[in-house]
């Protein structure tokens, strides 16, 4: 039974979802894996709609954040207010106690305020005034940035990309699927009428059965090999920390229970880590950081085959 809450929740998102069966996949491995994703697109290809079906169909809380370069990082987080009634200061949480976050262009915020998503995103927590308090479970923070405009704009530091499990991109629909969709405003299901397919309590179980799926030794040994020879290439200038590699074994995990297996294989490796390693390193010379990690596929073996 819990197994079919999978596909049930495929096929909701899908009601919604037009065409984008790898970003389905994609944003449910980085949910069940326990971590966050980040869509680089163009501004109308779905990603906030992506966000807030997900929300609706695990019936959770969706809140969005559009970032500004006024943003402040309280604006996120939740402040202290005076309440001249009881004469105490009383926490008015902020957007990210919700199990689903949008960040929206995150990009736009200033460092100060992109900072403030760093101790939600790796604790469950904000401390504020001194006082840390958790956020809901699950929690699941999707951002989203252009990558084509970059006017007014403050790239994410390293430690923020880190926080990501994973990236992609939804991209232009097909033809037919662009179709697809124009009939779908006159008779097709809008996102405020999705009704949830599965509960929070049945996320977090799933979210603990991918962490079960067997990873082999000789898998896990190409899971560092990958991530040690980013750090090892002329090409690149900084490599994937230890927390990649960490997040392309949870990711794998995901990807092959969503898959209907309880172990891991090559191919799932292989399909998640320029997704998983992409955005983690930083390519010398203007080169493609996803190139190169395809590049690092192709030429990498796997250990015991």
């Amino acid at each position: 039974m819990i197994r079919e809450s999978i596909e049930l929740l495929k096929a909701n998102l899908s009601q919604t979802i037009v065409g984008k069966s790898d970003a389905i996949r994609l944003v449910l491995v980085a949910l069940f894996s326990g971590g966050h994703a980040l869509l680089e697109d163009v501004p109308g290809v779905g990603k906030t709609l992506l966000a807030k079906s997900l929300a609706r169909s695990i019936a959770g809380k969706f809140q969005r954040i559009q970032c500004t370069p006024d943003l402040l990082p309280t604006d996120i987080t939740g402040t202290n207010i005076w309440n001249p009634r009881t004469g105490e200061f009383e926490f008015l949480p902020g957007p990210v106690f919700a199990n689903v976050l949008l960040a929206d262009e995150i990009n736009r915020a200033t460092p100060r305020t992109q900072s403030a998503l760093l101790e939600v995103m790796e604790e469950r927590q904000v401390t504020v005034d001194g006082v840390s308090r958790k956020v809901p479970k699950p929690f699941f923070a999707i951002a989203t940035q252009n990558p084509v405009e970059y006017q007014g704009t403050f790239p994410l530091p390293e430690a923020q990309m880190d926080r990501f499990t994973l990236s992609f991109s939804l991209g232009y629909p097909t033809e037919a699927e662009e179709l697809k969709m124009l009939s779908s405003l006159q008779t097709g299901l809008h996102v405020d009428e999705l009704q949830p397919c599965i509960e929070l309590d049945t996320v977090l179980e799933l979210c603990r059965l991918c962490s079960q799926v067997k990873v082999e030794t000789s898998l896990q040994q190409y899971i560092v090999n990958l991530v040690r020879a980013t750090r090892e290439n002329d090409l690149i200038t900084l490599g994937v920390s230890p927390r990649g590699a960490v997040a392309l074994q949870r990711a794998t995990q995901a990807y092959a229970f969503l898959e209907g297996r309880e172990f891991a294989i090559p191919d799932d490796v292989k399909f998640l880590a320029p997704h998983v390693l992409s955005h983690r390193l930083i390519p010398a010379g203007g080169r493609q950081a996803r190139t190169i990690v395809h590049q690092l596929l192709d030429s990498i073996p796997i250990p015991g085959l």
